[in-house]
């Protein structure tokens, strides 16, 4: 025998509850005096129509603005700003749109809050408006010594140090800022919400209070949020969601580069990545940061073949290096620094088994990545196999030569996206020859860039060939 439950979603029927007619306010049951306002006798019973939710009938009422056509309303208001930071304008998709809320999240020590007073100083000296800093994390006096290294001392540049959120409104109201810079909003404390600051319920309430005043005022806002172990933004997932752009500030601490990485925005590309440089002095915008990727050398040396990578929209040209070690007993040591060590492993056994030369299986391999970039896409497979390939025959390859490309657990060499690109930019340093996955040009109408031999290869013994006649040339 089955019997039917009534679901718990809102449903639209009528039913019969109470309502003061005083103050509109719905108790479960008849009462004598009602309890919000305190009147007497103002309780009465009637048939309410609406969606029923948690017990109680949502009821419409007059909207605060009535809908318009949207030809009639005006895209002016959320025109981008530039923020004075060339890179980070790009990541954004223009600049910071008034309103918009941005979450700007790394590890500590990356640079973050160097990054942010640059861009509030900038902000400053560009929009003649006032920027406003509050760091919930160091004192007034502390950023204020950052600001001076980094030569940010603008007079519409205005700094607080608050965890309360309370007075950052008071603040708001005081300074007016058309930017607005919290770090971090785990540290900021909602008051009257339950839980310690950098909790999930005070996270949630602040950055939706922030959010609201942010909107109602045209405040251009950016939060600094902080990562857990495996580099997700810490807090709630609800938090991603609430704000209009998520940033990802990564980058290696024994590396000057960093990079700002998009990974949501409502404005523009969200697969747009900017490159800075560290120095003493401050952060820089990289404008075209190959350079760092690449290694200059007097004569060929073997064991290096160059890529490029794709990150975001950005092609850049990347230096592959491979040094094959001493045999050894036992299991010998695949190392990598920026590769994928799956992809290393697949390709060293790829090389082994169609390779009749080379031998690896009982000998040290260590690749690597040259800068501190990380590749990880499919298109850096050949360049890796013909790094190893080079060190392991002692042939060194040519140094106008690029490879891009795929490897198959067979040996063949599998076609990846942006080639055009790719090659353009390999094209613009230098680069006078490629090696490139079948069917390049067919689907795209894609031509090999001036000055540029492209020759598609197969399989990866093709390859091997094309790099060692190119090396001879």
């Amino acid at each position: 025998m089955t019997t039917s439950r009534t679901p718990s979603r809102a449903r639209s029927e009528p039913r019969p509850a109470y309502q003061c007619d005083a103050c509109g306010h719905q108790p479960p049951k008849w009462l004598g005096r009602c309890p919000e306002c305190s009147e007497w006798g103002s309780i009465i019973e009637s048939t309410l129509t609406g969606p029923v939710v948690a017990g109680r009938v949502v009821s419409s009422r007059l909207p605060s603005e009535p809908a318009r056509p949207i030809k009639t309303i005006s895209a002016a208001p959320a025109k981008a700003v530039p923020s004075g930071v060339s890179e980070l304008d790009r990541v954004l998709g223009g600049g910071l749109v008034p309103g918009a809320v941005v979450l700007l999240a790394g590890e500590p020590g990356v640079g973050k809050s160097t990054l942010l007073l640059d861009v509030a100083q900038q902000w400053a000296a560009g929009t003649n408006t006032p920027s406003l800093v509050v760091s919930g994390e160091e004192s007034v006096s502390q950023v204020r010594l950052r600001a001076e290294r980094l030569g940010a001392l603008h007079d519409n540049l205005y700094l607080a140090s608050e965890s309360d959120l309370g007075a950052v409104l008071g603040h708001l109201d005081a300074v007016k800022p058309g930017l607005l810079i919290i770090d971090s909003v785990q540290t900021i404390s909602a008051p009257g919400t339950e839980g310690v600051p950098g909790g999930v319920t005070q996270v949630r309430a602040v950055t939706a209070a922030l959010v609201s005043i942010a909107k109602e005022r045209g405040v251009a806002t950016v939060l600094v949020g902080h990562v857990t172990k495996d580099g997700s933004v810490a807090g709630p997932r609800v938090l991603e969601h609430l704000v209009d752009v998520v940033l990802h500030f990564e980058g290696d601490k024994h590396s000057s580069l960093r990079l700002v990485r998009g990974v949501k925005n409502r404005y523009g590309p969200a697969d747009e990545v900017g490159c800075f440089e560290m120095h003493e002095t401050g952060i820089v915008s990289l404008a075209d940061p190959s350079g760092l990727f690449l290694t200059r050398y007097n004569e060929p040396v073997p064991g290096t073949c160059v890529t490029v990578a794709m990150e975001g929209r950005r092609a850049m040209v990347t230096e592959v290096q491979a040094l094959i070690g001493a045999q050894v007993q036992g299991s010998p040591r695949r190392t990598v620094s920026g590769l994928d060590s799956a992809r290393l492993a697949m390709v060293l056994a790829v090389l082994q088994r169609r390779m009749e030369k080379i031998k690896l299986h009982d000998r040290e391999v260590f690749a690597a990545t040259v800068g501190g970039i990380r590749v990880t896409e499919p298109s850096a497979d050949l360049a890796m196999a013909l790094a190893v390939a080079s060190g392991a025959l002692n042939l060194a390859m040519a140094p106008h030569l690029v490879a891009i490309g795929e490897v198959g657990l067979t040996g063949e060499v599998r076609r990846v996206g942006a080639i055009g690109r790719r090659l353009a930019e390999a094209a613009r340093l230098g680069f006078r020859f490629a090696l490139v996955p079948p069917g390049y040009g067919t689907g795209d109408g894609d031509s090999p860039p001036k000055d540029m031999r492209v020759v598609e290869v197969g399989d990866l013994q093709t390859a091997v060939q094309w790099a060692a006649r190119a090396s001879a040339e």
